[in-house]
Parts: structure tokens; C-alpha cells; sequence
């Protein structure tokens, strides 16, 4: 009888055997008990022995037979991700199973069968067998506007990857050079050859706009959505429809990253330096990294698009590692790059957050019957609410940080772990009712905007108000249609987006991040900046970019005037290189949660003795720090540190963090604390 090798959704990370008398494939779903009741988990091996007497072993209770065994390069990926990311086997794998797939009901892919009026001129794929003997609907690439030189270039490029040596693409395109026009076309020379296609985008706001341009430039393919806002139940059909091969594309977030295909060729990640692609709970995994090593691992091209490549990516194809492809110019020939300019806030007049030269800026914009953006990195009314006579501040009572004023609901919120509460009448300190909130929000600017300018329709786009299902889709529309003439909003806005009339953006409130702790913070502050001022006349009508600051002379400031971003990355990998940060070392940090700071550090230094006694076996390369609080110290009421370790040598590292994991796992954890490694953390 054989002997199977179960992992399930439990942090050991061993395989669990179980006996089966019928035979089950390597990859398969079954379901198993474990302790009281059962769970579903994941052949990963078959043998003839067991370290537990088979009188012992359990057999499984059901061979789950509703969809085929998970592929070997499936298992590869995620037996990858796992030794990488430090985390148990049986985590990752049932961890980035859709949830419908763990209940052990029974799950039926949808019917491939479609019908497809074919339009003239365009190029045709007609039905045929893809894997496991599953049609495949007929399909066809509707032509666009003819590709500038550059596209072409980049689009001959990765078109012979697919074809033949298979390649990584940096492909760094200034906003509006026509970077989606180039996903298309290398989407459409992958889906001829007879392969799928996974398009990875950052967030989830950004799917529905690139959804509608893959289904209107390829009437006919079975386009598959992959992300957490989703049902359970079209989550696993997708993956199963990927995994059948009916499924041509796959346009997802970083969760897509992990779904299984029959014959991958090509896999796309827009905005490829965006935060948004590392999970920052559960398995920390970088799904830009496993993406990369998955196009690797398969032999297929992989092209990382962004007009701001993460220093990262950008030192990689600084080393050869991968291929730079570049556009510089816009692709609309009416489309110029806008005009940028600093608003110097120490010489020009500020009226409510706002310089008398913006204002004006907004008046003939709307005097001309186009649209504005302004961007302010700040949802809520005000960052915080006080009392004048005590100066009491009210925080929250689960982090340590303050809770911001939302006016509109009259409710105090905290935008860390969503601690909510209403304004109170007077100041529960010493009773003054005088209570006045202190900077700004998109909310209050928002209301400072409407007085102004009473006559205009403004809109403010967020995670507040664009919360329900469905409402950024309609608001999307509305600006499109001409119903909005301002758009007050966050890093919602900042990217992806095209609208035709918005000839004005402006940046409120930049240089907060000019001074964070974050080593990143200038990186993604450019990047920022960068892509919102992208918005701006990204047709015939000509744009203008406007920055408040009270530092105009900063080098940041001026690499983003002269739109270098090649001189501003130079400056900060040399800079990072200097202070020995990331990309030029590796890096991971052990992390500790307890109810009280103290239990967190302890954890943290008898964890670092530990690694101690193991540096002193192995002392090479391997740098370690002092337990120290995080910047958020107090999260959702659990108190935070950690611990920093760092080697110029990833592998060395990964060696090094393996030992350290089992040591830690033998260690006392007072009071319940809790702790987790993250690997190429981007948090601290």
C-alpha cells in the first residue's frame, strides 16, 4: 500500500504521511484527518516507508479528483518560494490555493465553447487543443495605432525571446510611451505560438481599466481575473481554467503570481517597482522576485515594465542580468511630456495649504474647460484633532500612532488597523470644546477646493470613498464623460490611469518624504511624483505639472525636473552602496509581536544569541544587529521589533537563515509572542 507525503496548512515543515489504497499523482488535492477533523492538503510525494509504524498511519479520507494533479513546475515554484521566504511548505502552497479549493467540495470548470464574429483585417487564431486535450476558443488581436520606432524595437526584442532564448526585459518607458501598446503586442505573438500569458498589475484598482483594453484589443480569448477581490468560486475557476490551458490570459495581482498554467510563454508585470507586489502578511513573498524566478525556472521571457524601475531591477540591468529596452518619447504624436514647475512655498503665498500660483494655475484650467488633478498622500479630513488648552491629541489605543479626523462621518480613524471612534464633544482631558483639527486631508482640502471654486463639480478619489464594489469603475467613467473637473485624490490616482482632458496636476504636500527613516523613501517618492505627473496631457492638449515644496534646490527635485531618472538611480544605488543597504547587500529581519515591548525584545536577543552561536561556527559574511522597536511600534495592540541581519551574499544568507529558523523554533516565547523572518523586507 503506498505511503503518501501530505502537506497541509499548519507552520511545521514537514509532510505528513497517510495511507491510500487507491493510487493518487504527486500534486494532487486530498482530503486528510488531522487531529478532531479533517483538512484538505497536497501530495508532494509517494514512497514505501514511514518513520511512524503503518499500523499508525491513517488513511486519507477522499481522493479530491475535480481538478487535475498540480504541475511540477507548480511544485517547484512554490517548494522555491518556501525555502526562500522561510516558511513551511504546506503554508505556501495551501496558503495561495483559492479558498474554494481547501473546502474539499467539489469544483466543475466552465465550458471553453464560444462562438466569435472575426473583424476584418484582424489576426486570427482558430479553436484547437491546448493541454490536458482542452479547447481552446478562437481568438483574434485587433491592431492599434502603428508602433513608434521604439516600440518596435522593444516588441522585436521579446517577440525572438519567445521564439527563442528566452530573456528578463526591463522595459523603462517614460509615462504615455506606449508600454501597454507593447504588453499587447508581444501578448499577441504569445498567444500565436500557442501559449498563455500572465499580466501582473500592482493593485486592484488598476484591472478593470487594463482588462477593457485586453478584451477590446482581443475579441474572442478567455481572459481570466486573478485577485482577492474576486468570488471564491470564480477565483478557483480561473485557476482551474489557467490550469486546463482554455485560459489564454491571466490578468492578476500578486497573488496570480503563483497560478498554475498548462503552457506558460510569457509573463508581464506592469509597474514593476510599485510596493504593492511584496505581501506584507502571512508568506512575505515579492511576487515581481518570484515572478522572475518563475519565467527562469520555466525557460520563457519575462518583461518588467515601469517609467521608474526599482534600483533593484535597475542594478540588475545595470549588471547584464537583464535586457534594457527604452522609450522615451511619447506614443500619441500630439502627446508632449508637460511642463513641471516648483511652487517655492517660503516665497510664494500659501492660503490654506494651497500658493497663490496653484490657485491660479486651477482658475484658468477650469476657465479653459479642462480637467485638474491634485494629489495630496493623505485620506481623512486631518491627520490629527487637538485641544488648544491642553494640547491632548487623541491615538489609538491599539497602535502608536494617532487617529486622523474624517469629518464627513464624524468619525476618528486609524488608518493602520482601522480602529474606529466618534469625534468628541469636548476634550476628555480638561472639557475645552474647542477642538481643531491640524493639517490636511484629501477631505479638507476637498472642502477648501469647493469654497474656492464654488461653480465646479470635484470629485475625491481614495480608499474612503471608492470602499464600495463597483464605485471606482462608475467614477472612472464620470471623468471620462467630462462629468469632473477636479480630482482630489491619493496614490489611487497616481498611476495607470488615462484621461484625455486632465492638463493640470498638482502635488500639495511632497516633502514629508524627503526626511523619512526609510532608506526607500526618496525612491518611492520619485516614483510618485513621476507617475502622477505622467497624468497630465497625455493627449492633444498640452499639460502642466505643478510641486509645492518648500525645497526646490533638492537633488531630488531637480533630477525630476530634468525628467532623469537614470542620474537620480545612479546617485542612490552609489548612496545605498556606501551605507551598506539593499540591493548591494541581502537582507532579511527576524520580527517579534507581544503583548508587552519587553517580551518582544527578549525574544529578539536570545534569538540573536542563538545566531550568534551559529556565526561563531561560520562567522563568514554574516552581519548582525541590535533588537530594536519598529517604526511602528504598537500595531493593532501588539508591541513590535526586530532584529536586522545582512550579507553581501544572498545565498549566504539564505544558508545562514535556514539553520537560524530551526534554532529559533526551539526558543521560549513568553506571553504568547509571536514572531516571523521576513526576507527582502520593505517595512521597517
Amino acid at each position: 500500500m503506498p505511503i503518501l507525503q501530505v502537506v497541509l496548512d499548519v507552520p511545521l515543515s514537514k509532510a505528513f504521511d497517510y495511507l491510500s489504497t487507491d493510487p493518487v499523482a504527486i500534486g494532487s488535492r486530498v482530503s486528510v484527518p488531522f487531529g478532531r477533523r479533517a483538512q484538505v492538503g497536497i501530495v508532494v510525494g509517494i514512497t514505501n516507508e514511514s518513520s511512524v509504524p503503518l499500523a499508525q498511519l491513517r488513511p486519507i479520507l477522499a481522493h479530491l479528483e475535480d481538478s487535475p494533479p498540480l504541475p511540477a513546475d507548480w511544485l517547484r515554484l512554490t517548494d522555491f518560494a518556501s525555502r526562500y521566504y522561510q516558511r513551511a511548505l504546506g503554508e505556501v502552497m495551501l496558503g495561495v490555493l483559492p479558498p474554494r479549493l481547501k473546502t474539499g467540495k467539489p469544483m466543475r470548470v466552465r465550458s471553453s465553447r464560444s462562438r466569435t464574429t472575426v473583424a476584418a483585417g484582424a489576426s486570427v487564431a482558430t479553436d484547437a487543443e491546448g493541454a490536458h486535450g482542452a479547447p481552446v476558443r478562437s481568438w483574434q488581436f485587433v491592431e492599434h495605432h502603428p508602433l513608434t520606432g521604439e516600440q518596435a524595437v522593444a516588441v522585436e526584442a521579446v517577440n525572438g525571446a519567445i521564439d527563442g532564448d528566452p530573456a528578463a526585459f526591463l522595459l523603462q518607458g517614460i509615462t504615455g510611451s506606449g508600454k501597454t501598446e507593447v504588453y499587447m503586442q508581444v501578448a499577441a505573438h504569445a498567444l500565436r505560438a500557442g501559449c498563455q500569458v500572465l499580466v501582473l498589475v500592482p493593485e486592484i484598482h488598476l484591472t478593470p481599466q487594463l482588462e477593457q483594453q485586453f478584451r477590446q484589443r482581443f475579441p474572442g480569448a478567455r481572459i481570466e481575473l486573478m485577485h482577492s477581490g474576486r468570488s471564491g468560486v470564480a477565483r478557483a475557476q480561473g485557476w482551474l481554467s489557467a490550469q486546463t490551458g482554455t485560459a489564454q490570459i491571466v490578468l492578476g495581482t500578486r497573488l496570480a503570481v503563483f497560478t498554475p498554467f498548462a503552457h506558460l510563454g510569457l509573463i508581464i508585470i506592469d509597474e514593476e517597482h510599485d510596493p504593492s507586489f511584496k505581501q506584507q502578511d502571512a508568506v512575505r513573498y515579492s511576487a515581481r522576485d518570484l515572478a522572475v524566478w518563475r519565467a527562469r525556472d520555466a525557460g520563457i521571457p519575462i518583461v518588467l515594465g515601469s517609467a521608474t524601475p526599482s534600483l533593484e531591477s535597475f542594478a540588475n540591468a545595470k549588471a547584464g542580468r537583464y535586457q534594457r529596452l527604452t522609450l522615451q518619447q511619447r506614443a500619441r504624436p500630439q502627446a508632449q511630456l508637460p511642463l513641471l514647475q516648483l511652487i517655492n512655498t517660503d516665497r510664494d503665498e500659501v492660503r490654506d495649504g494651497l500658493s497663490k500660483t496653484l490657485i491660479e494655475a486651477l482658475s484658468d484650467t477650469f476657465k479653459a474647460g479642462e480637467q485638474a488633478l491634485l494629489f495630496l498622500n493623505r485620506r481623512g479630513y486631518a491627520p490629527v484633532l487637538a485641544c488648544n488648552a491642553c494640547g491632548w491629541m487623541p491615538g489609538c489605543p491599539r497602535c502608536s500612532t494617532h487617529v486622523a479626523v474624517h469629518l464627513g462621518e464624524r468619525r476618528l480613524r486609524c488608518h493602520h488597523c482601522g480602529f474606529e471612534a466618534p469625534i468628541p464633544a469636548r476634550c476628555p482631558d480638561c472639557g475645552n470644546v474647542d477642538l481643531q483639527p491640524f493639517g490636511r486631508g484629501t477631505e479638507r482640502l476637498e472642502e477648501t477646493l469647493g469654497g474656492l471654486f464654488p461653480q465646479i463639480r470635484i470629485a475625491r478619489i481614495d480608499s474612503d470613498s471608492m470602499r464600495l464594489k463597483g464605485a471606482w469603475e462608475q467614477m472612472h467613467q464620470r471623468i471620462h464623460a467630462g462629468a469632473i473637473d477636479l480630482l482630489v485624490g491619493t496614490q489611487m490616482l497616481a498611476k495607470g490611469h488615462d484621461f484625455p482632458r486632465l492638463t493640470l496636476v498638482a502635488v500639495v504636500n511632497a516633502d514629508a518624504a524627503l526626511f523619512a527613516a526609510d532608506y526607500r523613501a526618496p525612491e518611492r517618492l520619485f516614483a510618485q511624483l513621476q507617475q502622477v505627473s505622467g497624468r497630465a496631457g497625455r493627449d492633444a492638449l498640452k499639460g502642466r505639472v505643478l510641486i509645492q515644496t518648500r525645497y526646490p534646490d533638492h537633488p531630488l527635485y531637480r533630477s525630476l525636473l530634468q525628467g532623469d531618472y537614470n542620474r537620480f538611480a545612479q546617485a542612490e544605488l552609489a548612496e545605498r552602496a556606501r551605507a551598506g543597504f539593499p540591493p548591494s547587500v541581502a537582507e532579511a529581519v527576524l520580527r517579534a509581536e507581544g503583548r508587552e515591548m519587553p517580551y518582544a525584545i527578549e525574544f529578539l536577543a536570545n534569538a540573536r544569541a542563538a545566531a550568534l552561536a551559529l556565526r561563531e561556527m561560520d562567522p563568514e559574511d554574516i552581519s548582525l544587529y541590535d533588537p530594536v522597536p519598529m517604526s511602528l511600534a504598537r500595531f493593532n495592540g501588539w508591541h513590535r521589533a526586530h532584529l536586522l541581519v545582512q550579507s553581501p551574499r544572498r545565498a549566504r544568507l539564505q544558508q545562514f537563515l535556514t539553520a537560524w529558523r530551526l534554532a529559533i523554533q526551539s526558543l521560549p516565547a513568553r506571553h504568547g509572542t509571536r514572531w516571523h523572518v521576513d526576507v527582502d523586507p520593505i517595512e521597517f
